[in-house]
């Protein structure tokens, strides 16, 4: 195999693995912003009940009776991290584009 068939096979290589990458970033961010969305449909309910409201959580096959403030508190903390994770994901997707191109760019 010649010197270039060695290198263009080597760039194909880092082309495929940097795509399995992003395809891998690209599901994680889907999964956050799916959580985003059903936390923000929760929070939005939480808006329009009393504070005397029963607000119940599902642990297991049980509901279990939990102070609102505290169901609040929660899903805003859940939605904290969310964003924060999101945060987190959206540098090495722009850092493996940018890779991506390159290698695009020396084959």
């Amino acid at each position: 195999m010649s010197e270039q068939q060695k290198q263009l096979q080597s760039l194909s290589d880092e082309f495929q693995s940097l795509q399995t990458e992003l395809q891998t970033t690209v599901s994680a961010r889907q999964k956050l912003e799916s959580q985003q969305q059903e936390n923000l449909g929760v929070q939005k309910e939480f808006a329009t009940l009393s504070d005397d409201a029963n607000v119940y959580k599902l642990v297991g096959p049980v509901l279990l009776k939990q102070d609102t403030s505290e169901a609040r508190s929660t899903v805003d903390g859940r939605l904290e991290f969310i964003e924060k994770e999101m945060y987190v994901a959206v540098d090495p997707k722009k850092a493996e584009r940018r890779s991506i191109r390159s290698c695009l760019a020396a084959g």
